[in-house]
């Protein structure tokens, strides 16, 4: 647009030709943004805000008296605040230029000024120091004038033909040379005791190599004295598995043909005893069963005869009885108990029979006497003889 101007980033656009800027300065300061100027009746210029640059070689005494030269840079701008812009703006406006030639000035004079109240020796060892000091007694008079330093570095010092900067380093310098010999002679040592070192390792590793090749080979010696037993070896151990095979086949074979011998002849032989002895146990038991029930027989036989044999024993004892005198006191009753007494005779008579015979114990002879005395009297009159006596209302019979 006709009229408007702005400034670049690093630069402060002043107008001069209207109203007066800040404190009263002859022109206003716009840093940051555009405006506009009236053509013709405004003037507008620019005053640089970057980074500039001032050297000094400057040749300063020491305390000591001894003179120096001492090259140093400085690093200022304008700067940012209106005040300094202002300050900068009337003194280097029309010739910028000027405010590194004056930088330049004002650090020499400061630099000449620290150095005298210093000695050679603070000098070379604390460079910082002495650029510590330039800045803050200057600080004051660049800031008059708009100008702020960043940095002020002391690039060298030279003594010149006096050589008393070499003069103060030789000790050092000696002493740096008698550490650099001593740490060559202590590398040498060390290096030679690296190869020795180096030696004994290699002495020891041949070493360790022979051993092992010896043990190699004496292994090596070994295997081969094993893979040359190993064939008869092997051949041996296979005879022996054949033998031990066989050897077990025959106790197999053995152990059947024991257990043939058994199931074939043993078993047979043992069963056919158990078939005899069997054959024999029943046989017996046959035979005795046989025997008791013969003697059980002869014994039904005989008492059979003797009971057959009965009425012709009584028939006896009644003929005995025929001659003698018998009174009967008590009438049919009392023939009755004669009858009863005679065959209680005649069955004491078969009991001695049956005892002579040995007919069995346990076996009496009121076992019969029910069937056969009741078959021959047809009554229940007493066997025995007397046992008629006590009967209510009988009398006695007496027999002569």
């Amino acid at each position: 647009m006709f009229g408007y101007r702005v400034p670049a980033p690093d630069e402060a656009m002043l107008i001069s030709g209207g109203r007066r800027g800040l404190g009263g300065a002859p022109f206003r300061v716009v840093t940051g943004h555009g405006k506009f100027v009236l053509p013709i009746f405004r003037k507008t210029r620019f005053l640089t805000l970057s980074m500039c640059e001032a050297e000094v070689a400057e040749t300063c005494v020491t305390r000591q008296g001894i003179a120096l030269t001492v090259r140093a840079v400085i690093a200022f701008k304008v700067g940012n605040d209106t005040e300094s812009i202002v300050n900068a703006g009337q003194r280097f406006l029309s010739d910028q230029d000027q405010m590194s030639l004056l930088t330049g000035r004002i650090f020499s004079g400061h630099l000449r000024s620290i150095i005298g109240s210093m000695t050679v020796e603070e000098i070379v060892t604390e460079r910082q120091k002495l650029a510590t000091e330039v800045l803050d007694t200057s600080k004051s008079e660049m800031a008059k004038i708009g100008l702020h330093v960043d940095s002020l570095q002391i690039q060298s010092i030279d003594d010149g033909d006096t050589g008393y900067i070499e003069a103060m380093s030789a000790p050092h310098k000696a002493a740096i040379q008698r550490q650099a010999q001593i740490a060559q002679a202590q590398a040498t040592q060390a290096s030679a005791e690296a190869e020795q070192e180096a030696a004994r390792n290699q002495a020891e590793y041949a070493r360790q190599t022979a051993i092992v090749r010896a043990q190699y080979s004496a292994e090596v010696e070994r295997a081969e004295a094993k893979a040359a037993q190993a064939g008869p070896l092997a051949e041996a151990h296979a005879q022996q598995e054949v033998l031990a095979a066989r050897t077990e086949l025959a106790e197999r074979a053995a152990q059947l043909r024991q257990q043939q011998l058994v199931a074939e002849v043993v078993k047979p032989a043992e069963a056919d005893a158990e078939r005899i002895r069997v054959l024999a146990l029943a046989e017996a038991e046959r035979m005795k069963i046989q025997a008791e029930a013969a003697a059980s027989y002869d014994r039904v036989a005989l008492d059979r005869m003797l009971i057959d044999q009965l009425p012709l024993i009584v028939k006896e004892a009644a003929t005995g009885l025929a001659g003698a005198n018998v009174n009967v006191l008590n009438g049919a009753d009392g023939l009755g108990e004669i009858a009863a007494g005679l065959v209680g005779q005649g069955l004491t008579i078969l009991d001695s029979v049956r005892n002579n015979l040995g007919t069995p114990a346990g076996e009496t002879r009121g076992e019969r006497e029910p069937g056969d005395v009741k078959r021959y009297l047809g009554s229940g009159a007493p066997a025995q003889r007397g046992e008629s006596e006590g009967r209510k209302g009988d009398g006695p019979v007496e027999i002569q």
